[in-house]
């Protein structure tokens, strides 16, 4: 296991812009917001932990990027930033999201709301849903896990075909794997910066999707045609727990801007479609609840 942290001279010149419009900004802040950015740089902040890296197969150990302060991230020509013009995002279902209408309706609408938090300012949009069968995407069953996936490439350009005029971005979400291409085992997402889309999928954040008794498996594809997508109508959705909207959420936000703890929580059942304001399953949160109130008393104090 391997911590990663910085002095606080090294944050400083990494997160300190000298930039003459964005030290107006900075100036502007009331002292309670800066006391809280200075945090930080603190080496013993509670608020900004160093990161501890588990094993030499996670994210920042086994893809090495070059460093990228706030400078070069700020002057980045390809940096895309919202305008009045192009002010929404835009998140378009692929399938089912949940067990039932209902679920799946209440699953997109705490996404929506945590998408419009954390990008506070912009307009968050819903598109009507769509089957896997409206974006005409090749599909397959994956000879390893045996579960149904969708090509993430041909869900690109149906995405784009229907953006709408004012989208900043639109987002496709799924409980469906994915593939990029036929040499590839799956992808999380894929996206095109250059259009402004992105396709990414909840499948394996379920808690059931890498153990023996997953329910998803696939033992034959018996397609009558390529224009026959019927083997979507009944499959596997995974429980919707606190951890999957969790870690949904985080996906969500962090493919639109460029694993965790908790205990499960259990999705209720209901029988009526028409019964909505299902509890939100949010134990996993708890974490971060802490975190926000301790931010909060640094800038009130």
């Amino acid at each position: 296991m391997q911590t990663v942290r910085h002095s606080e001279q090294t944050l400083r010149t990494a997160l300190i812009s000298k930039n003459p419009a964005l030290v107006s900004q900075y100036e502007k802040l009331e002292s309670g917001e800066r006391r809280l950015m200075s945090e930080a740089f603190q080496p013993a902040s509670d608020l900004f932990r160093p990161i501890t890296l588990h094993s030499p197969s996670d994210w920042i150990t086994s893809h090495p990027e070059p460093p990228q302060d706030f400078e070069e991230f700020f002057n980045d020509p390809y940096r895309k930033t919202p305008s009045p013009e192009k002010c929404c995002i835009y998140i378009q279902c692929i399938g089912s999201l949940g067990n039932t209408k209902m679920i799946s309706e209440e699953y997109v609408k705490w996404l929506k709301g945590y998408c419009e938090a954390f990008f506070y300012g912009l307009t968050v949009k819903l598109l009507e849903p769509v089957p896997v069968s409206a974006t005409r995407c090749s599909f397959r069953v994956n000879e390893n896990t045996r579960n149904l996936q969708i090509h993430a490439g041909h869900i690109l350009k149906f995405l784009k075909k229907k953006k709408p005029e004012d989208a900043f971005c639109v987002v496709g979400i799924t409980m469906i794997d994915l593939y990029p291409r036929d040499s590839w085992n799956f992808v999380f997402g894929q996206a095109s910066l250059t259009d402004g889309v992105g396709i990414f999928s909840f499948a394996r954040y379920g808690s059931d999707f890498y153990s023996s008794r997953y329910e998803g498996k696939v033992k034959t594809l018996q397609q009558k045609s390529s224009s026959d997508y019927s083997v979507f109508d009944n499959y596997y959705i995974p429980e919707v727990t606190s951890v999957l909207l969790l870690r949904s959420c985080k996906a969500l936000v962090r493919w639109i801007d460029g694993e965790s703890a908790g205990t499960p929580g259990v999705t209720p059942k209901h029988s009526r479609e028409d019964n909505v304001n299902l509890p939100k399953p949010v134990e996993a949160f708890k974490e971060w609840k802490e975190w926000i109130i301790k931010c909060l008393v640094v800038v009130q104090n």
